[in-house]
């Protein structure tokens, strides 16, 4: 068995490309179903708590039948990893469908540039799915590719009315005129996201509410999450912002050490 393409399928273990669903599944055939992903440092889960309690309350607001037997999942994710190995580092995806499936996979953390180019897409949030992860990402799959047909690299989320949210799959951070780090709010029905969290607390990032026309006097700006950690947006649709700023510089420092905290009593 190849160290590098293995799941974990209710329970056993064995290479991704053999592990399979039924098609009837309603994760496959409707999306239905929750889902996190933790990024993985030398074998050792970053924020595995974490992620598990977002899924406990996504599958509970989503109101899926059964219940979720955390210390099961606990063992999965413990068992897949010593089998990837401890110099795995990359990403664990947890899936839990509608039909009844637990799934494990690890996986190459994601190809992303040095720098973001983010163009802006239009998309109106569903409150239904507040607090949820879910396997539905169509929309946020589309955004991307919309803005990559723009020839950006990753869309930013705004409403119809220039509210600004975020990137499909990771926070939006910005320094404003006044020089205060900020990031849009939870109550514009944006992700909890775990990684925005840490940085919110780390940096004491202010939530405002915020606009495309305010962007036009960002000092600086980058994105947050699981995979990217900290990274540097270059370009705002075509407005450039000069080099990587101080704060996210410190912002990318301070997660950094966060992280190599967290991992060394883990």
């Amino acid at each position: 068995m190849s160290p590098d393409d293995l799941a974990c399928l209710d329970g056993q273990i064995l290479p991704a490309g053999e592990a399979t669903i039924p098609v009837t599944d309603d994760g496959l055939v409707r999306g239905d179903g929750v889902f996190e992903v933790i990024r993985v440092y030398e074998g050792r889960p970053y924020a595995l708590r974490g992620h598990l309690d977002r899924l406990e309350r996504s599958f509970g607001n989503l109101h899926l039948t059964g219940s979720i037997d955390r210390a099961q999942i606990e063992r999965d994710v413990g068992d897949l990893l010593e089998a990837r190995g401890p110099a795995f580092d990359g990403c664990l995806r947890i899936m839990l469908t509608a039909g009844g499936r637990r799934i494990l996979t690890t996986e190459p953390l994601p190809a992303t540039p040095e720098r973001a180019r983010l163009g802006y897409v239009t998309y109106a949030p569903t409150r239904l799915l507040d607090g949820v992860k879910s396997l539905s990402y169509a929309a946020n799959m589309l955004a991307s590719r919309v803005a990559r047909e723009r020839g950006f690299d990753e869309a930013l989320l705004v409403t119809p009315h220039g509210r600004v949210l975020e990137a499909p799959t990771s926070s939006f951070f910005y320094v404003n005129a006044r020089g205060e780090l900020c990031t849009p709010p939870l109550e514009d029905h944006i992700l909890a996201s775990i990684t925005r969290a840490r940085v919110v607390e780390l940096t004491g990032a202010a939530e405002r509410v915020t606009t495309t026309e305010e962007l036009l006097d960002a000092r600086e700006a980058f994105l947050a999450s699981t995979t990217r950690e900290v990274q540097s947006v270059a370009l705002i649709e075509d407005r450039e912002l000069g080099p990587v700023g101080e704060r996210t510089l410190h912002a990318a420092d301070m997660l950094r050490r966060d992280i190599q905290a967290a991992l060394s009593v883990a």
